[in-house]
């Protein structure tokens, strides 16, 4: 049933109420893209007050640029104060491109003339003078929305100094909180989860992380934990200690890995290539030495196969090459493979070729 025709069936309280719902969502759609524009009003207008106080840097040492610039001063009065110094200046005020930038500036041309010639002396910053006192799209710091209502916490330190304010300094926003890390609240003023009231009172909060082994805290140190983190336990002494996974049976880790405890947590690395299994890292922590290998005085060396007193290549004309776990049959200088024989070489090609890999079994 499409919606008219259930509209219509029904009775006139659902459909008020229908109606009513989508005058809500409509308005709630109108406010929160007034917020937002208040907000971009602010930015626009704090973007051309920083933009003409750099022009007004850049400007400064020039002059009218004529070739006689006491004639000029004394007929077209002092360049530092001149109708054309401010041009130049606002012509550098907005990207072509920016429309918002340039709406507003065409909207209030007017003011910046007003300031120049009759309020610069007395009002010398610009942004305070335009964009809060005149144009009314911005408020002073610490405060917030079309009234300037100072944030939670006061203007002077807006969220306790543990936050920024929504909106501050502009006409939008709510003035909520938005707390920075360590610190939660609707003002700021307690602490996450890992960290600690180290200060603490109706207008001023310190929260300090707790130690590394307590997920919450009293203090700053392993004894001071109201409840370990993952990875510790609390020992005799009601510290928090560190659990050595590692020791425990079964092991975490695989067959050819070995376990390295860490602070909280334990990692699995590989064996050496030298080891069938180990207990750490390199040939000498060998549980087994690995095919191609073998234990001398504890530790797993190459195995030469080539110096073995019973021949590995047992082919006509081969030569073996001992490689780490393993080795080659090469055919010998002056033969080359063909058709897994070596043969003899004619004299202008003579070069060694690779036979065949063998290993060893343990």
């Amino acid at each position: 049933m499409k919606l008219d025709e259930m509209l219509s069936t029904a009775g006139p309280q659902l459909r008020l109420l229908w109606l009513l719902s989508c005058v809500i969502v409509v308005l709630l759609l109108q406010v929160t893209d007034g917020k937002k524009d208040l907000t971009s009003a602010c930015t626009t207008c704090k973007q051309i007050t920083d933009n003409f106080n750099k022009g007004f840097d850049r400007t400064a040492k020039q002059n009218f640029g004529g070739g006689n610039t006491a004639w000029e001063e004394r007929k077209l009065s002092k360049y530092e104060t001149s109708e054309i110094r401010l041009m130049e200046i606002v012509e550098g005020l907005c990207d072509s491109s920016s429309f918002e930038c340039n709406r507003m500036l065409e909207e209030h041309e007017e003011h910046f003339e007003t300031w120049w010639f009759k309020r610069k002396t007395k009002h010398p910053d610009l942004h305070k003078w335009f964009c809060i006192e005149t144009i009314k799209v911005c408020c002073p710091k610490g405060t917030f929305g079309p009234d300037c209502n100072a944030c939670v916490g006061g203007s002077e330190r807006p969220c306790h100094g543990n936050g920024m304010c929504d909106g501050e300094g502009t006409r939008g926003g709510n003035g909520k909180c938005s707390c920075v890390h360590g610190y939660k609240g609707e003002f700021c003023l307690d602490c996450i989860d890992g960290y600690f009231n180290e200060e603490r009172n109706d207008t001023f909060s310190l929260c300090t992380e707790c130690h590394s082994s307590c997920k919450t805290c009293t203090g700053a140190t392993n004894q001071d934990c109201d409840e370990c983190k993952e990875g510790w336990e609390e020992d005799d002494q009601e510290a928090c200690v560190d659990v050595n996974e590692c020791s425990k049976d079964p092991a975490p880790c695989g067959e050819e890995q070995y376990c390295l405890n860490t602070e909280g947590s334990y990692l699995c690395k590989a064996c050496d290539k030298v080891c069938s299994g180990c207990t750490g890292a390199g040939p000498d922590k060998c549980q087994a030495c690995a095919s191609g290998y073998q234990d001398t005085e504890g530790t797993c060396t190459d195995i030469d196969e080539c110096s073995q007193s019973e021949s590995v290549c047992t082919k006509a004309n081969q030569d073996c090459a001992n490689t780490n776990g393993s080795y080659v049959c090469i055919c010998s200088s002056g033969y080359e493979e063909q058709d897994g024989e070596c043969v003899h070489t004619p004299q202008n090609s003579l070069h060694l070729a690779p036979f065949e890999i063998k290993k060893t079994v343990s």
